[in-house]
């Protein structure tokens, strides 16, 4: 069977209703950034149809080469704003600014990354299609978020709000605690498949203490 990292790291864990403390070890992404509403703006799209066919063809090339087999890890993103107000009290979307990723093991190289974005060109020119439009804006980077607070949330994105406020404004301070790096949410729901209150994903912050 495949290895399924969300099985065997705790940083994939999380219970609706419970805030938890986690500490998230250094985890290497496919990453792609972009600007404004997820919903409407075009190069978010253009990012997510970028990522899956990466992530694929290096699951793929893992197993040929080193005889690894790891599952495709959902999308996840990072999220920021000029005013952080705009994920809570005012969801101004047009205002936000994010990086998508999905998290690929350690044993996917920088050179193993290069010949996937080659292998996914080649393989919409041998389609006589164009390449997905962001292909090229796509980096393989490390990132190190630390200690984090997180909380699984199912059910809409757009219902988040209430409950990054109370991670935000209660939890975090009443821990000791201050936020420090960008908010990070992990989409364990597809929503082209599942009804929006049914859609589970992790928020997570990380912090610092104080």
């Amino acid at each position: 069977m495949p290895i399924d990292p969300k099985k065997t790291l705790d940083a994939y864990r999380a219970k609706r209703g419970e805030f938890r403390i986690v500490e998230v070890p250094p985890l290497q992404y496919l990453m792609v950034d972009g600007a404004g509403d997820p919903n409407t703006a075009p190069e978010y799209a253009e990012a997510v149809s970028a990522l899956f066919p990466l992530a694929y063809t290096l699951k793929f090339a893992a197993r040929a080469q080193l005889g690894i087999d790891t599952v495709v890890m959902p999308l996840e993103g990072l999220w920021h704003a000029p005013d952080m107000a705009s994920f809570t009290s005012r969801r101004d979307k047009s205002a936000w600014l994010w990086t998508m990723m999905i998290h690929v093991p350690d044993h996917i190289t920088p050179r193993m990354f290069a010949d996937a974005v080659d292998a996914v060109e080649a393989k919409s020119a041998k389609r006589k299609e164009q390449p997905p439009a962001a292909l090229r804006s796509v980096r393989l980077e490390p990132l190190d978020e630390g200690l984090c607070v997180q909380t699984l949330h199912i059910g809409s994105y757009d219902d988040e709000a209430p409950v990054l406020a109370e991670m935000h404004e209660k939890f975090i301070p009443d821990n000791g605690l201050r936020m420090t790096g960008r908010h990070h949410e992990i989409y364990l729901g597809d929503p082209r498949r599942s009804a929006p209150e049914k859609l589970r994903t992790i928020l997570r912050q990380p912090v610092e203490r104080v």
